[in-house]
């Protein structure tokens, strides 16, 4: 009777333990996204007060990035905050501007980069025409129009700055549906329409 006694006790302690890892699994995949979502409400607070006072505030006390535009495509329905320096660690949370390009409204060609499966997910629906805005902190409101896209190997992206007008640069890896990182970019292109 003792080893029977053993047996259901081992047992029960497995499937406790079982259950205990399920729950914690779970909770992690429920946490990235719920984590996803808070940062989401913060990054818009912080747009907001960047536009209030004019200058990027950091979203959470420890970030290493702010926000510093807003990019809207009206056709699509889409709104995302974009980030200043297009870190990894910013592009986790949201589209940024990369140092490579020129700023929120200078002339020259401003780079926005986001990952293919979350923020820039609507590239692949982008057609010429569609009308791209973006809103900078001081208030101002640039609108492009949106002229093509290419698709590039990461080593060959090169781009043309217009020093004497503003285009804009939307770059996001490709295949849109790929599992895993490839050396290809999609870019879409727009200009500033006057």
């Amino acid at each position: 009777m003792g080893s029977r006694a053993f047996g259901r006790g081992f047992l029960r302690l497995i499937a406790i333990g079982a259950c205990l890892i399920g729950t914690a699994t779970m909770a992690q995949g429920v946490w990235i996204p719920a984590k996803a979502v808070l940062a989401q409400i913060l990054l818009d607070r912080a747009f907001e007060q960047s536009q209030a006072l004019g200058r990027p505030v950091k979203p959470w006390s420890w970030a290493d990035t702010a926000p510093i535009a807003r990019l809207d495509v009206p056709r699509l329905g889409i709104s995302e905050v974009v980030l200043a320096g297009g870190s990894g660690q910013a592009m986790a949370f949201g589209p940024s501007l990369l140092s490579a390009g020129a700023g929120v409204g200078e002339n020259g060609t401003s780079i926005i980069a986001a990952h293919r499966d979350t923020h820039f997910t609507f590239l692949r629906d982008l057609r010429p025409g569609d009308l791209i805005e973006l809103k900078g902190i001081t208030g101002d409101t640039l609108r492009y129009r949106m002229t093509g896209s290419q698709i590039v190997r990461w080593n060959d992206f090169a781009f043309d700055s217009h020093p004497d007008r503003a285009t804009l640069l939307l770059v996001s890896c490709y295949p849109f549906d790929a599992t895993q990182r490839g050396p290809l970019r999609f870019v879409g292109m727009a200009e500033k329409m006057d």
